[in-house]
């Protein structure tokens, strides 16, 4: 069998080398800061999004200050956009958000809904950690504004976990999933990572079968990557830990697709599943080509074409929106090829695929030969359209480098 790497394999490395990019995977890595937060509000009419981060938690006060930074920077934002976008998705993610105060995210929800229209069905998420809620809190985030939860399982077998340096107790999961649908959550996610460095296929099928038996209408399936400078690269490298097998992951990729769509999950881009009318609004804005705008230390933006981002280190950051000064630390202009690129990258993860008519004839030629093996559909080519099946996913990175040549 021939080598093949696993679906989030080229998104990963190929929106590592472009700047602005890499936050769309930063729901899979591994190595998110426990006590860092993420704010996302994304606008699709103006194509705007906020990425926010709120950074440690240690004292009320402090707590106060850096939200009081996160709203000055969205002030900042209303100022470059309009006041007049409409925001349809609000996402608070990466670390542990769900250690923030429902009153805090509250705050922010209406720092957002008073500077910007937010539209009655808003999609708003938060990311949480499974160990760090009750009941109680989740009804309080729930009041605050929060309708759809994201709870960060990666696995329900502990060696897995361990493996992964996570320390939560998987089986606390069924628990905050029938807390989350009690207190009025409908939107309820879940997100996996398979993979693992001495996961065995029958670990990965009881992850499977774990999260599938909880009430959720969404789940996200990472394939994990072991990036250089991390501790699982060094315990690889040192031969403590062997290192994934990519064939083992694309199976694995296999039997949860097949999982998942038996239980009435469809999946509507390569790492995501959801029931009928609950796909990620979040998520579609990244893979749809939306604009989006980021706010907080190291936050990346995308205008129209142009990306920008800001200084990292905190206290920078702190210094400058204190002195009214943009926190911007560098920025660059797409140009049309790097823009039809990254189009046809993120178009060909979709079920709907790359319209025929936006190929030139030496790309139809190139995917011509992936009709004629099985990994594109023929009948959507036939039809006009370049989709993915089953076994093209697999090799979606050889796919798109083909076209991008």
């Amino acid at each position: 069998m021939a080598k093949t790497k696993h679906p989030s394999y080229y998104s990963r490395k190929f929106l590592n080398k472009t700047k602005g990019t890499a936050m769309i995977e930063i729901r899979a890595d591994i190595s998110a800061y426990s006590m860092d937060g993420t704010i996302t509000i994304s606008d699709c009419y103006r194509k705007t999004e906020l990425d926010m981060h709120i950074y440690d938690k240690k004292s009320l006060k402090e707590k106060s200050d850096k939200l009081d930074l996160l709203i000055k920077e969205i002030e900042f934002a209303r100022n470059q956009v309009g006041e007049s976008a409409k925001v349809p998705s609000i996402f608070f993610g990466g670390g542990t958000p769900s250690l923030m105060e429902a009153s805090d995210i509250k705050r922010v929800i209406t720092a957002i809904s008073e500077r910007f229209e937010l539209e009655p069905n808003a999609e708003i998420t938060l990311e949480t950690n499974p160990d760090t809620v009750t009941k109680e809190k989740l009804k309080q985030f729930y009041d605050a504004g929060v309708n759809r939860i994201s709870f960060g399982m990666q696995s329900s077998v502990l060696h897995v976990l361990k493996t992964l340096d996570r320390t939560h107790n998987p089986e606390n999961l069924p628990q905050v999933t029938k807390w989350a649908n009690e207190v009025g959550f409908k939107e309820i996610s879940v997100d996996l990572i398979y993979g693992t460095p001495g996961e065995s296929r029958q670990d990965w099928q009881q992850s499977i079968d774990s999260a599938l038996a909880l009430p959720i209408t969404h789940i996200s399936a990472y394939a994990l990557i072991v990036e250089e400078g991390t501790k699982l690269a060094a315990q690889i490298k040192r031969g403590e830990i062997a290192k994934p097998d990519d064939d083992l992951t694309a199976e694995k990729y296999i039997m949860a697709d097949k999982a998942f769509t038996a239980a009435g999950f469809n999946w509507y881009e390569l790492s995501n599943w959801a029931k009928p009318n609950s796909q990620s609004k979040h998520n579609l804005a990244y893979w749809l080509g939306h604009n989006w705008w980021g706010a907080g230390p190291g936050a990346h933006s995308h205008i129209n074409g142009k990306r920008f981002w800001n200084v990292k280190h905190p206290n920078l950051y702190k210094q400058k929106i204190q002195a009214d000064e943009t926190v911007v630390l560098d920025s660059e202009i797409l140009e049309g090829s790097q823009i039809e690129s990254e189009r046809l990258m993120l178009s060909i993860r979709l079920p709907q695929g790359v319209e025929k008519n936006t190929l030139n004839n030496q790309q139809i030629l190139e995917l011509t030969d992936y009709v004629n093996s099985g990994h594109l559909d023929e009948e959507n080519w036939n039809l006009g359209r370049a989709t993915l099946t089953l076994d093209g996913r697999l090799i979606a990175d050889r796919i798109v480098r083909a076209i991008l040549l």
